[in-house]
């Protein structure tokens, strides 16, 4: 088995204090970090290689090419290869879409997907299926998900998805809940889910880890990560 991190976050277009973020993510020494809202406008790729070098990563693909999602990754891993996929339109909404990768860590190869999902129920649970659709298809054993779900997990696109896989919180707690906290209740609309056969060994909100304090959580941006610590099989 080969141990994993991997960190989701939703960045919020670097829009608050980017050097908060990147003390963030460094101190979870993630492999993977699957972000949401990276920049996707003006000098994008500037800016989103500015938050990688900072917190010791590169960009694997992802950014404005895929509608916000993007993955960041250490030099530990191999990338196989990537693929930005943008997702049906509906009039009026933003535009949605997938940033993937096959990649290579040890003896383990994984797929990788990251995800910002609709504000619209109806399109959610679609974005849900499409998102399945896409694991399956991308010819590996063991992959994970992770991103910002815009619905807790009673919704029914979170449901849809946590039936498929598993939901790394649910499956081994630790840590904090909550990603969203900036207002009342606050709930958990951020998730990582990864297949069957992934040993879950931790998943959660890192509040305790060295280096993270909760003025730097409150100061990156308006969500808080979720990181999992994972086994993945050898291939």
């Amino acid at each position: 088995m080969v141990p994993v991190k991997v960190l989701s976050y939703n960045i919020r277009s670097m829009r608050d204090d980017t050097d908060a973020l990147a003390r963030v993510i460094r101190a979870c020494a993630p492999d993977l970090v699957l972000i949401q809202e990276a920049p996707r406008f003006f000098r994008w790729r500037k800016k989103l290689a500015r938050l990688a070098s900072a917190s010791g990563l590169v960009i694997l693909t992802g950014g404005g090419t895929a509608a916000g999602p993007a993955i960041l990754c250490n030099l530990r891993t191999t990338v196989e290869r990537s693929e930005d996929v943008l997702l049906p339109l509906t009039p009026g909404e933003h535009r949605r879409g997938f940033a993937t990768a096959v990649v290579r860590l040890g003896g383990a190869r994984l797929g990788v997907l990251s995800c910002h999902l609709s504000l619209r129920k109806d399109e959610r649970y679609d974005q849900a299926g499409m998102l399945l659709d896409r694991l399956a298809g991308m010819g590996v054993d063991h992959a994970v998900a992770g991103g910002d779900l815009n619905e807790l997990p009673s919704g029914p696109a979170f449901t849809r998805i946590a039936d498929s896989l598993q939901d790394c919180w649910a499956t081994s707690p630790t840590g904090g809940e909550p990603t969203w906290i900036r207002t009342e209740p606050h709930r958990r609309i951020d998730a990582i889910f990864a297949t069957k056969g992934i040993e879950v060994v931790g998943c959660g909100v890192p509040t305790d880890l060295p280096g993270i304090t909760e003025t730097d959580l409150r100061a990156a941006t308006d969500h808080l990560p979720v990181l999992a610590t994972l086994k993945i099989p050898a291939t």
